[in-house]
């Protein structure tokens, strides 16, 4: 699915409040700027038994006390396997999901600090990470260009 039928999707799916379809126009410059700096147009995001995306939490060797939490969206259904375990619980099930959508949720999802985009097939050293702080001042920088008419709160990123 091209990137400009995703975005089209995310509008059409958007709840009829009066803000959000504005806010995906508004700031689908931006989702779609990241999107094509990916690999593939879907991934596959791991969920538990109540679609809640899986969070994993990784911190450094050398400094165990910094933590950052990530959703890993995977290229292909196999992948999941490489560092989810997936296999061995059965209440988890990976979904496949538009790009620019999974970026769409980073703006809502406050405890991720990262989405980690497996990129290629069968290895998990190609990776492309959106960090949710620098997506944000992007989101804000985009939303402070729109016309004052767009029904978008300034502060909604």
């Amino acid at each position: 699915m091209d990137l400009e039928t995703q975005i089209q999707l995310l509008i059409n799916n958007a709840p009829s409040d009066g803000v959000t379809p504005h806010l995906v126009a508004a700031i689908a410059p931006v989702l779609v700027a990241i999107a094509q700096k990916l690999r593939h147009s879907q991934y596959h995001i791991l969920q538990d038994g109540e679609g809640s995306w899986v969070l994993t939490t990784l911190s450094k060797r050398s400094n165990p006390g910094i933590e950052k939490r990530v959703v890993y969206a995977f290229p292909t259904i196999q992948d999941v396997s490489l560092i989810s375990p997936a296999g061995l619980d059965p209440h988890l099930t990976p979904k496949i999901v538009p790009a620019t959508h999974i970026l769409f949720q980073l703006v809502a999802l406050e405890p991720v600090d990262s989405i980690v985009f497996l990129e290629t097939p069968g290895k998990t050293t190609h990776s492309y990470e959106v960090k949710r702080p620098q997506f944000q001042k992007l989101i804000q920088k985009q939303l402070r260009q729109q016309p004052k008419s767009t029904n978008v709160p300034p502060d909604i990123a």
